[in-house]
Order: C-alpha cells, then structure tokens, then sequence
C-alpha cells in the first residue's frame, strides 16, 4: 500500500499542494483529475522525491524519505509528459535504461532475465520490430512509447503517469491505457495517473481523487467522484451536460 500523509509541496518556498491524504492499494489505479495549475504534477513529483515536501510518504509503512535513490528506482518509475530527448539513443538502449537500478553496466553483459523483460515489454508496446532506430528520429506518438516502456521495464510496484497518453492517436490510446491497466492488475502493481480526458480516466481508473488550488477536493471510487457534482464546482462547467450533449451528436 501506498500511504500519503498531510503532504505538503511547492517551489522556492511557497506551497502549491495543501495537507494531501489519499491510499493506494495493490492492484489499484487512481486517477489525479483537475484544471490546469491545481497541483496534480506537484504531486507526483513529490512522491518521487524531485521536489522537497512535508508530511509522509509511506510505501509498505516504509517511509520513502529513508530509502536511498536506486533502491527507491526498483520502487517508483515517473513517465512525465514532458520527457526530453538529449543523446540520439537507439529506441532498445533507451528502453534498457530502465534496468540501471538494476545492472551498474546497463549497456552490456546484461543477464538473461533483463533481456527477456526488455523484449516482453517491447513487443507489448509493438516497438520490438524497430528497435533499432534512434530515437531523434521518431514521432511524438512513438517516442512517448519507447519512455513507457523504459518505465515499465524498470517493474516498479509504483508507477507515476503524468498524461500517460499524451501525443497518442485515439487508437493508441485506449491500447495504451489497456495495456497498462492490465499490468497493474496482473502484476499487483500500484499506479498514479494524471488525466485531463475524463472519459479516459473512467475507463481506466479503480478510483480517483479531483485537486482544486492545491487541496483535494473529491476522493473516492471512479464512478462516485465522477458521478457526484463536485465536478461542476471545480471545472466551473456542467460536466454531465457537456458530456451527454456530446454523445447525442454520435447517434
């Protein structure tokens, strides 16, 4: 279980997320919903520890504050939707970055067992046929693919998604999300997404929590955070009516 305590963040000083209390079990997705600027990414940068906090991170009644570095990378992987591409890696070296808590040369000798989980998650993600290809020269789409593989390959028990299907067509997408929710459930994983597409985080999420300026304004099963009114309030629109007048246009 994932146990987050009176959590407080921010930068230079000054807050953005406000007294945080939410739990994650194994086999459990949650999804982090709300606007622009609420303090989603704040969050899962401060589970990960790339930003300072107050209060408790608990993994395992473990606190993560006392788990050192590498060890805490066999732990918790971040996918952000902001990843860059520095060094013209090939999409497999790239990948096998993911091994590197694992291996101190993570580019040869690499064993038996690290190798068959780089292909496994590579041919999931339909990027085993081309994994030879450097990655400057791929799409969005397909780049944001080879980071997901590097994370997954890194078999955490958590997995921090910042807008995990973000550069991806429709169709990948719902693969993508399928995929991934599947691995958690198989794997009695834990996984933190954020999303900006509601109907994506209904189809994927067990439960879910909605920020507003920093604070938590909603927490609990999917379908009871979305179905309940506090959406309206935090979005400043009729969720439901937006919705529903969009699927009418379908028929």
């Amino acid at each position: 279980m994932l146990e987050v305590k009176n959590l407080f963040a921010g930068y230079g000083g000054d807050d953005v997320i406000f007294d945080i209390n939410f739990n994650v079990n194994e086999g459990e997705s949650l999804c982090v919903l709300g606007p622009n600027g609420c303090g989603k990414s704040t969050l899962l940068k401060s589970i990960i520890r790339l930003i300072d906090y107050r209060g408790s991170i608990l993994m395992n009644n473990t606190d993560i504050s006392a788990i050192p570095r590498k060890k805490l990378a066999k732990k918790i992987a971040l996918l952000s939707q902001s990843a860059q591409v520095y060094f013209p890696y090939t999409i497999y070296e790239t990948a096998a970055m993911g091994r590197y808590a694992y291996s101190e040369n993570i580019f040869s000798n690499l064993s038996a067992k690290n190798k068959d989980i780089i292909e496994n998650i590579l041919k999931k993600l339909d990027i085993w046929d081309i994994k030879d290809r450097l990655i400057d020269e791929l799409s969005g789409g397909t780049l944001q693919r080879v980071f997901l593989a590097r994370t997954l390959i890194q078999t955490p028990d958590l997995i921090l998604l910042d807008e995990p299907a973000n550069h991806l067509d429709l169709k990948h997408q719902i693969e993508l999300l399928e995929f991934i929710k599947t691995w958690v459930t198989d794997n009695n994983k834990m996984l933190i997404g954020v999303f900006h597409d509601l109907n994506m985080a209904r189809l994927f999420g067990d439960t879910a929590i909605v920020m507003n300026n920093g604070k938590i304004a909603a927490n609990g099963k999917i379908n009871d955070v979305l179905n309940s009114g506090i959406l309206s309030d935090v979005y400043g629109i009729d969720i439901r009516k937006f919705m529903k007048e969009a699927l009418e246009k379908w028929n």
